[in-house]
């Protein structure tokens, strides 16, 4: 089993509002994650938001199979709130966990079928998408390296642990991967294209 782990407990301090919540089309950024997941393969999926996210946690639950999990302290970083869900998934039937950013709401089915696809056939215990050569995410962690993510520094995130060991890197026909939505200009594009 691959379960996923939506990080979206960040602050939106440059997007000025919970980026989980912007709109690309008809959907929120977060359902657009999650239905993607859904249709790539992924049965269980844990959407990690900060303390008084109301509205997230009713997204979260009109969009099953996402549950919610709660990080108390989320400006600990990134890797704190990649720990909490771990927390939920650590289990002896867990193969590996995907992680996805909730800022990169175009990323395909097809590119998280290809990632689920390759991890059991890798000799490397992370899995990472990359297009053009570039890497972005989502990034898969096998049960191997789990240790290593819960014994990495908070403030240096999950960087050192993909640092210190082997990579797969697995081309994707996939631009989303890359595509962050950090800021208010970023968005301003993706409304834009979307509108074309």
């Amino acid at each position: 089993m691959i379960p996923a782990i939506v990080l979206a407990a960040g602050a939106s301090s440059r997007m000025g509002s919970p980026k989980a919540l912007l709109r690309t089309g008809d959907r929120t950024f977060l359902r657009c994650i999650l239905d993607t997941l859904r249709e790539g393969g992924v049965t269980a999926t844990a959407v990690v938001v900060r303390p008084r996210s109301d509205a997230i946690v009713a997204e979260v639950a009109a969009a099953p199979p996402g549950r919610v999990v709660i990080n108390g302290n989320p400006d600990r970083g990134q890797l704190s709130s990649l720990l909490a869900g771990l927390d939920v998934f650590d289990g002896p039937e867990v193969q590996a966990v995907l992680v996805a950013l909730v800022d990169t709401p175009l990323i395909t089915a097809a590119t998280i079928a290809a990632l689920l696809a390759r991890v059991p056939l890798s000799r490397a215990p992370i899995v990472r998408a990359t297009h053009g050569g570039r890497h972005g995410h989502p990034v898969v962690f096998s049960r191997s390296v789990f240790p290593a993510l819960r014994a990495a520094d908070l403030a240096a995130g999950a960087k050192t642990v993909v640092r210190a060991f082997d990579v797969d890197n697995l081309e994707v026909p996939d631009p989303g991967i890359m595509r962050d939505i950090d800021t208010p200009d970023d968005y301003q594009r993706l409304i834009g294209r979307d509108a074309r």
